[in-house]
Order: structure tokens, then C-alpha cells, then sequence
């Protein structure tokens, strides 16, 4: 399975997607790929005939205004027809542009007021304890979302609950909504912040595939926060690590470079 061919394809149809709509959150998007590529296609135990499988392995982007990554990956996946991503954000069309659990097969979470997605995945963390069921719950937070109090009473209560079945993974690209992420709250020293709150703190470059997997495989006995370090706009060149494409969507002109960055 060629993993880079993969992200490079579900990052075509991100930049393509985002252009039709004139959609902004490129940049959120693109840098999310990579982790999701491995998450859906190697990782995580699922069941494409059969996505609400009970024990299945549930994925939530709780940073969920970089949606057109999430739609893509699932399409690439087999979820569901490519032909719904034209339909993204635009009138008429089955996705929205925040994500819907109720739009297309595989959303496992509506998102994108900030600051739920982990309380919600520690909520399905603990039921899969109750349940008896081996299965895992994988977050992603944005850097900027962890100025929300709610994230920390989460991280504050996995561990209470023994959440070993629980990872959050946080897409560090030092960028949000009001500028640089830690001009604007500073995070750091990060590491320590989640190790001192009894999580297994693992930090990695959030683009190279063979850190990503042995990050989301490795074992613990407590819950696990992935420090992802990865770049806004990653895959197209004049995107990569530029604020301005949290809001931005490309012109035809500068769509037609990304897809050939891109091939």
C-alpha cells in the first residue's frame, strides 16, 4: 500500500474541494493528512460494510472546521462515492462545511465549536470499558483548540479512568485562527503540561509515516497524547506554513499549481 500516494490523492481532493466552494481552511486541512492516512488505512479496525460496527475503532476530528480532510480520507477509503465531495459547502451539496455525523457514512462526531471532541472521545473511551470492548478512541485537537478550558477537564479525567484505550493527537502546525499559536496562548512547555496530568506524551514529525504509526501502535497503560508536530498547508508549496490559508481558498490559477505540486 503506497501511503504517500494515498495522502497525495485525499490532498488533491482537499485543494480541489476548498476551490469549487471557495471554502477556506486549506491549510487546517492539509496538515491533518499524513495521520489520517495512517489512522484509516493501517491503524485503526474497521468495517466498511459495516461502519457502525459496535467494536469498531472510532476516529473524531474534533478541530472540525479542517473537515474537507476528514470527507476526503473517508471517500479515499471507500466510505463513500467521490463524486459526494462535489458537494462540499456549497448549496445543495451533502457535506457541510463543519463536519456532520449524520451527512455521509464513517463521521463518527458533528464538530467544529471547539473544545468537545476529547470530552466526547473520553465519553466512547469509558463506554468501551463498560462494554468490555477492545476497542480504541483516537482525537485530534488542534494546537489553537487547546486554549478551551473543556480540553483540560478532559485530560484531567482520562487518566482518573485508567483510559488506556484512549489517544489524543494534537496537530501542532504553530498556527490559528488570530495568528501564531503560542503568540496567542502559549502551550509550552507542552510535553510536560500533558506528562504532569499522568498521560503517555510521545512527540513526532506529524509528516513522516513510520513515526505516526509506531506513535498510534505503541502499547500504554494510561491514555496517550501524540504530539504531532506538522506544517499548515502541508503538500502545496505557497500554503505551507502561511496564516493567511486558515482563511483562504485557492483561485484557478493556484489550483491548478497545487494539483500539479501535488502529481
Amino acid at each position: 500500500m503506497d501511503l504517500k500516494q494515498i495522502s497525495k490523492n485525499i490532498r488533491k481532493s482537499i485543494v480541489k474541494m476548498n476551490a469549487k466552494s471557495s471554502a477556506s481552511h486549506s491549510g487546517t486541512a492539509l496538515s491533518t493528512v499524513d495521520i489520517l492516512t495512517m489512522l484509516y488505512f493501517k491503524v485503526m479496525n474497521i468495517d466498511l460494510n459495516n461502519p457502525t460496527l459496535k467494536s469498531r475503532d472510532k476516529f473524531i476530528l474534533s478541530k472540525g472546521h479542517g473537515s474537507s480532510a476528514l470527507y476526503a480520507t473517508l471517500a479515499e477509503r471507500g466510505y463513500f462515492a467521490k463524486e459526494l465531495l462535489d458537494g462540499f459547502y456549497v448549496d445543495g451539496g451533502k457535506l457541510p462545511g463543519h463536519l456532520d455525523k449524520d451527512a455521509v457514512p464513517g463521521v463518527e462526531v458533528s464538530s467544529g465549536s471547539l473544545g468537545h471532541g476529547l470530552s466526547i472521545g473520553v465519553g466512547m473511551a469509558l463506554a468501551n470499558k463498560i462494554d468490555n470492548l477492545n476497542s480504541q478512541v483516537y482525537v485530534m485537537c488542534g494546537d489553537g483548540e487547546l486554549n478551551e478550558g473543556s480540553v483540560w477537564e478532559a485530560i484531567m479525567f482520562a487518566p482518573h479512568k485508567n483510559l488506556d484505550n484512549l489517544t489524543m493527537i494534537v496537530d501542532y502546525n504553530k498556527l490559528q485562527g488570530y495568528g501564531k499559536t503560542n503568540e496567542v496562548i502559549n502551550l509550552e512547555p507542552l510535553h510536560e503540561k500533558l506528562k504532569s496530568f499522568n498521560w503517555e506524551v510521545i512527540e513526532i514529525n506529524g509528516h513522516n509515516f513510520q513515526e505516526i504509526e509506531e506513535a498510534l501502535i505503541k502499547k500504554t497503560n494510561k491514555p496517550k497524547a501524540i504530539i504531532a508536530h506538522t506544517i499548515k498547508g502541508k503538500g502545496v508549496s505557497y500554503m505551507e506554513n502561511e496564516f493567511i490559508w486558515h482563511y483562504k481558498s485557492p483561485s484557478k490559477e493556484q489550483l491548478e499549481q497545487a494539483i500539479r505540486e501535488l502529481s
